[in-house]
């Protein structure tokens, strides 16, 4: 039988363990971007509930932005429509299916969090490419048409007559 010092010391060596991957992997969402090595950021691997308003841990905003390890993320190449607000029926109904679709993909396996083209936004929110294997999760919504190409800008979802 082990006695407690052994049990202490295992439990030391496992809970490092943990506290350095967790450590890796706050690093790689964007607290020190010069940590990453030569082959870009390390994964990240966690599940995504979702969290419609307020902050979260590790759960899904809207079809653009997530929380995760206590940071809030936007998905710096695509727009997607709003959902809180959302400015009529067909954007409610896409919004809500774009937040759906990134929350399942995010909780598909590792993603890695790449840098863009500044570090944060406006509203302090993490800028950052998502991407699995090196295809980027943005333009797969893209590409599911449940977003489309960040421009610089936000442009509406509702035509003029849809606008409630």
């Amino acid at each position: 039988m082990q006695d407690g010092n052994t049990w202490r010391q295992l439990g030391a060596v496992l809970g490092g363990g943990a506290l350095a991957g967790l450590a890796a992997a706050w690093l790689s969402v964007g607290h020190n971007p010069g940590a990453a090595s030569a082959a870009g950021p390390a994964p990240v691997v966690a599940h995504f509930s979702l969290c419609h308003t307020g902050g979260g841990t590790n759960c899904v905003v809207d079809g653009d932005t997530f929380w995760i390890q206590g940071e809030k993320v936007r998905v710096a190449d695509i727009d997607a429509p709003e959902t809180h607000p959302s400015r009529c029926a067909h954007e409610a109904d896409l919004g809500d299916r774009a937040t759906l679709r990134l929350q399942e993909l995010l909780n598909a396996g590792p993603v890695t969090l790449a840098p863009a083209d500044r570090d944060t936004d406006r509203y302090g929110r993490l800028l950052r490419i998502v991407e699995r294997d090196g295809q980027s999760l943005g333009e797969q919504l893209v590409g599911e048409r449940l977003a489309r190409r960040w421009t610089g800008r936000r442009l509406p979802w509702c035509d003029a007559a849809d606008v409630s």
